[in-house]
């Protein structure tokens, strides 16, 4: 190790051609870059929010270099690691093992491009959550390599946080993994040009989650529409078939707030307009809904067939993703009116003027006729045939070192182009997304998943994630999406089950290609479409969604202004409890409700571990236990577990009296 120096609100050091520093970065934070360059990369606006200011000390003790900001101190030591503790407790939040063994920067050939693998000692029984989504239903990733890679059902965002009471943001948008393994934490990136992570640190979740909100911006307040109720299906053909969709929705008088128009309703990809075949007269159609009180959604691929009209401008002006070689990356699958497969190309949305194309093209064709919901489907980008993704190249660089970026960029495309046609609540349905999604209006959703009780149980775990992630508006398709039989009674009892979680989740959506079914479409899957005892049931839930919106409101507007998620763990309310670390299948919905899904299938029963510091009553039948303990309790088909907090009430049972009042704690 080098000799140091001071700046400005931090130090910084070399080991060998190492160039290192670490910087005070807004409240109880610290940040720490490094490269083979003493020059730091510019921050990334798209991502970070410029930090607020904050006291930071610095000191020499002893040789050690030492910065503390508010809750946090980074000391580097002799041997050249550096360590994270409390400066009032001095208990270790992170440290690094002995520069030999760490910092590990490899150049790669012919580049000035290194990849990079930094490890952290593994602290015993530490639990790390966040991370994004992985569909191996596992809330805490202790013991898991975890890819950092967009793929259809993974959602790659690279915050977590410990029970160890900080929070961690690898601020690298490259391909890579992390690995929380009983010997050690590393953090691997395959290409990039700079060292980039954040640590911060809190009193518990609540702060935790709020200092990430303010690294990477906080979620906009939830348009009010969005609490309601989605009907969706694979998928609506005609302008009539989803015009007679709803229109029974309201001569039934059943609550409906959206409907989505899936894929195909195009003539081709990159035409990003509706067929005229099809839809002869998308504003009476528009028109018509917004008479019901329904908002329609479109699906929006950024994805364009070579025989679109948009397609030679997007090429001649290097508006689409290219590979290194300099050919045109190509995706093979299937169009509108192609009798088979087809290859077809992805906007490069790193690119800013091919954002801008692309949102005029949604705003000449569907915002101008009041589209306000799009569904940004496959923006991971969803390859196929896979490529490799050093072979790609974006415009913000190769897609080893920024690939990961694409899917918050194409959000921000829309959002900024919404927001500038002066839209002001934007929310976009989204199937990926990256550190600071949330700033952009994203309701993540987990993609294709399958119909079966374990994708259930999964979809929990992934929720909560997600939440613990930064994404407050996270959904699913209730169902699942692949893979359903209405006719059959296995799959009646999962839409139940299903259905119950989605009335507790940030939003409500049934979606679905049901059997039988093409790539083209499926059969039906509105709330009668399955018996009539299954329609009675998930009219119950309807109902009670509608009486619970004034209460979700209150809990969303509490996210956007504190980045606390309605949708939780139970440990960011209760960390004192060991207990509330081990839940990953039940959950608090907001301050009140405590959610305890049925995930198994044939149960007419389910435990319930009940946090301990909190009074809960059963919501059904007004029974009152004492937390920190499991409860046996009735789940029979038509009934999800509920309890509520501390003499809450909520409109739980039908004939209720609607919820007007602010939530109790913040």
């Amino acid at each position: 190790m080098q000799s140091d120096a001071m700046i400005a609100h931090g130090f910084c050091w070399r080991e060998g051609a190492q160039h290192w520093r670490v910087d005070a970065y807004g409240p109880d934070t610290l940040r720490v870059r490094g490269g083979f360059t003493a020059e730091v990369v510019p921050d990334d606006p798209d991502v970070l929010m410029a930090p607020a200011e904050c006291e930071a000390k610095l000191e020499t003790i002893d040789d050690e270099r030492q910065l503390t900001n508010g809750k946090i101190t980074a000391r580097l030591d002799g041997e050249g690691r550096l360590c994270f503790f409390q400066p009032d407790s001095g208990r270790v939040l992170l440290r690094e093992p002995t520069a030999r063994y760490n910092r590990r920067l490899r150049r790669l050939a012919q580049s000035d491009d290194f990849s990079a693998r930094l490890t952290f000692e593994a602290q015993p029984r530490e639990r790390f959550f966040g991370l994004g989504q992985y569909p191996h239903g596992r809330l805490d990733h202790r013991g898991c390599v975890l890819d950092l890679e967009q793929r259809n059902t993974q959602v790659s965002i690279p915050v977590c946080f410990s029970d160890r009471r900080y929070g961690f943001l690898w601020n690298n948008p490259a391909q890579g993994r992390v690995e929380f393994g009983e010997n050690a934490t590393r953090w691997v990136a395959d290409r990039t040009t700079q060292v980039d992570y954040f640590v911060f640190a809190g009193g518990d979740f609540r702060s935790l989650l709020r200092r990430y909100a303010e690294l990477t911006g906080f979620a906009p307040p939830m348009p009010e529409y969005a609490t309601g109720f989605w009907q969706s299906r694979l998928r609506y053909r005609t302008q009539e078939e989803i015009l007679e969709v709803a229109r029974e929705y309201h001569a039934r008088k059943l609550p409906l707030s959206v409907i989505v128009l899936d894929y195909f309703h195009w003539p081709c990809m990159g035409a990003w307009d509706f067929d005229p075949e099809c839809f002869p007269d998308p504003d009476a159609m528009i028109a018509e809904l917004r008479g019901y009180g329904i908002e329609l959604a479109v699906s929006v691929w950024p994805t364009v067939n070579p025989n679109a009209a948009s397609w030679d401008e997007l090429e001649s002006n290097g508006w689409l993703v290219q590979t290194e070689r300099g050919e045109i990356a190509q995706h093979r699958f299937i169009d509108a009116r192609d009798p088979g497969k087809v290859f077809v190309q992805y906007v490069d949305s790193t690119h800013p003027q091919a954002r801008n194309f692309l949102w005029r093209k949604l705003k000449d064709n569907y915002f101008r006729r009041g589209v306000r919901v799009f569904w940004l489907d496959s923006m991971e980008p969803d390859w196929q045939p896979h490529f490799d993704h050093d072979h790609i190249r974006y415009h913000r660089g190769n897609g080893e070192a920024v690939g990961n970026l694409y899917p918050l960029l194409h959000a921000k495309g829309v959002y900024d182009g919404m927001r500038q046609a002066g839209e002001e609540d934007v929310l976009t349905l989204s199937r990926a997304g990256w550190a600071g999604s949330q700033r952009y209006g994203a309701a993540v959703w987990s993609g294709d998943t399958w119909s079966t009780f374990a994708s259930l149980r999964e979809q929990v775990v992934a929720g909560l994630s997600m939440a613990m992630s930064g994404i407050p508006w996270w959904n699913c398709d209730i169902g699942g999406f692949k893979g359903g039989d209405p006719t059959e009674p296995a799959f009646r009892e999962l839409l139940v089950r299903w259905f119950q979680f989605g009335c507790f989740c940030p939003i409500m959506r049934l979606h679905g290609v049901r059997l039988p079914n093409t790539l083209k479409g499926g059969a039906p899957n509105e709330v009668w479409s399955f018996g009539p005892e299954v329609e009675a049931i998930l009219i119950s839930y309807l109902r009670l969604r509608e009486r619970l919106r004034p209460y979700i409101t209150e809990q969303m507007r509490v996210a956007s202004e504190t980045g606390l998620p309605a949708m939780r763990p139970f440990f960011v309310d209760f960390p004192d409890d060991p207990l509330a670390y081990d839940e990953c299948d039940a959950y608090l919905f907001g301050c009140d409700l405590l959610v305890a899904p049925v995930v198994e299938a044939d149960a007419r029963v389910r435990e319930v571990y009940l946090p301990a510091g909190a009074q809960w009553a059963d919501a059904w039948t007004g029974a009152a236990h004492d937390g920190g303990r499991v409860v046996r309790v009735a789940a029979p088909l038509e009934r999800i577990p509920l309890f509520t907090r501390d003499g809450a009430e909520l409109p739980i049972l039908s004939g209720s009296p609607r919820d007007k009042t602010e939530s109790r704690r913040k």
